[in-house]
């Protein structure tokens, strides 16, 4: 494995750690009627890469599984996200 190949899965690691703990923050947040983590805030974290991680922590925390956008939107940049990686790792 070179180093771009490695750099990537640990961004890839990393961002998706970050992504399901912004959800389950967001979840704790909720339920303690407490200043919100952003829903653009969410989108942005999922967008960048965090989509994988993101989509666990919205069905692990049952968060955001009631709106449209997330629960189609995440599934959507699951499956955009790993075509992408699946394609660098063979291109890199």
């Amino acid at each position: 494995m070179d180093a771009l190949t490695g750099i990537l899965y640990l961004y890839a690691v990393i961002i998706n750690i970050i992504g399901f703990t912004v959800m389950g923050r967001d979840k704790r947040k909720a339920e303690r009627h407490e200043y919100r983590i952003s829903e653009r805030v969410l989108w942005q974290v999922a967008i960048v890469g965090g989509s994988v991680g993101a989509y666990m922590g919205m069905k692990v925390f049952r968060h955001k599984t009631k709106h449209k956008a997330f629960a189609v939107g995440f599934p959507l940049l699951v499956i955009a996200h790993c075509v992408l990686f699946i394609w660098l790792n063979a291109n890199l």
